[in-house]
């Protein structure tokens, strides 16, 4: 169950929710609860240990939820005539989602992955691997040669 509730959604949306909205809106913070819970898997916990401030948690499901209800469709703009109505996708997305700087305010920061290409230099030539930013692991029984780079003299 979310530490949101759908009270804590109608006082920041600024109206009541009406019965279909509020079923909606329940739901949804569970959704986004579980959400969290991809990557903040002992949540409980750390709002429990202080960790993390519920009231913080709170306002992440509140928020991403008002995206949802606040623009239900999807939309983000619609034309009558001459007029012309826009919503920002970061105020009303129309989707379940947390934003980065949400993820940041939780502790979640981005990651990224770093590759290391094997590089085969010819017919009977070693299988390099550049050495930035670490030593590279032995594979099967041949070691690893030292990154050597094209242009590269390796008689020097």
């Amino acid at each position: 169950m979310a530490y949101a509730t759908s009270q804590d959604v109608a006082t920041r949306l600024g109206r009541d929710l009406d019965e279909s909205e509020e079923q909606i809106v329940q739901v949804r913070l569970d959704d986004v609860e579980r959400i969290i819970m991809t990557r903040l898997p002992d949540l409980h916990g750390m709002i429990l240990d202080g960790e993390l401030d519920q009231g913080l948690v709170v306002m992440i499901e509140c928020e991403a939820v008002l995206r949802l209800i606040r623009n239900q469709e999807g939309y983000t703009s619609e034309t009558d005539g001459n007029y012309t109505y826009s919503i920002s996708s970061r105020v009303a997305s129309g989707r379940i989602e947390i934003l980065d700087h949400e993820w940041a305010m939780l502790g979640v920061a981005r990651t990224f992955r770093v590759f290391s290409p094997a590089i085969h230099l010819g017919a009977g030539g070693a299988l390099c691997h550049p050495q930035y930013p670490f030593n590279p692991p032995f594979y099967g029984h041949n070691p690893v040669h030292p990154a050597v780079w094209w242009g590269d003299d390796e008689s020097a």
